[in-house]
């Protein structure tokens, strides 16, 4: 049981959260991720990268963006109410040491979970780069919290409504042809944008390790659901990862297993809103009498 300290929505879709688990706080290491469910009995579990945490205060911060069902009414929770099942920190977490100059490049949502890694990176000594993308203006968070890690900030925009217009693969290919180049790169976001960034190092050489966030069930690696091909092994992203070698995961295999449920979540998602517009007409109704 977690209580709701905190609820702020960032953009259109995307919700920050604090979450009172004093024990997950004292533990959690820059990498790992919880598991929650809002429903004990029948509810969706669903990974959720820590974003950061404060032991003093014994809480953990969440940033999720509103996909499905699950995500959907999480994000109709408020202020006190309680989240019945919360599990971790579970994941290795990352492998933090002063590697040089490191680039680390956040994509979307990608931009939470990337925000401690980079920041334990900034103070184990390393020269952080800090490259951050979204679709347009509206969907950039944590701006302010990046800038203050890095020591180059690079902010791209699909549309140019913001920063560089450009995706993030743009920059990234240029840092790494400087004659200094640099010594590892980090990327999260969607699959799509991870897989093209592990491509546009690959050239260079600059090893580049990912963040996976696959379908889950009970994060002890034994369901199978988050299992990724990484250079030609099964690994399971619960208990092997969620960091791997971006130049070795089969990124199209993990993305076809992302989308196999897509009707049956989009089904769900649509009979849940249509619930809650029925709702709202039958307390309308109740009113007028």
């Amino acid at each position: 049981m977690a209580k709701i300290l905190l609820k702020k929505q960032l953009s259109e879709n995307v919700y920050k959260m604090k979450l009172e688990a004093p024990l997950i706080a004292e533990e959690r290491q820059a990498g790992q991720f919880i598991i929650l469910q809002i429903d004990e009995d029948l509810g969706e579990r669903i990974p959720l990268t820590i974003a950061d945490a404060d032991k003093n205060e014994g809480s953990i911060t969440i940033i999720f963006q509103v996909v499905g069902l699950t995500t959907d009414e999480l994000s109709k929770l408020n202020v006190g109410d309680d989240i019945p099942v919360l599990v971790g920190p579970l994941g290795n977490p990352t492998h933090i040491k002063n590697y040089g100059t490191v680039v680390c490049v956040g994509g979307g949502i990608g931009v939470a979970p990337l925000h401690p890694i980079a920041q334990a990176l900034k103070e184990a000594g390393n020269h952080v780069i800090t490259i951050i993308g979204a679709r347009n203006k509206e969907l950039v968070i944590m701006e302010d919290e990046m800038k203050k890690i890095a020591d180059e900030f690079i902010l791209c925009t699909d549309d140019g409504s913001y920063g560089r217009k450009a995706l993030v693969t743009e920059p990234l290919k240029e840092i790494c042809e400087r004659e200094n180049k640099p010594d590892m790169a980090i990327a999260i976001g969607p699959p799509i944008m991870m897989k093209f960034c592990a491509e546009t190092t690959r050239p260079y050489n600059v090893y580049t390790e990912v963040s996976l966030n696959t379908i889950m069930v009970d994060g002890t690696g034994m369901c199978g659901g988050c299992r990724v091909n990484v250079g030609g092994k099964v690994k399971f992203v619960c208990v092997d990862g969620p960091e791997f070698d971006g130049h070795l995961v089969d990124f199209d295999n993990m993305m076809a297993r992302l989308h196999s449920y897509d009707d049956i979540e989009h089904e769900k998602h649509a009979c849940y809103i249509d619930s809650l517009a029925n709702q709202k007409i039958l307390e309308m109704n109740e009113v007028k009498k």
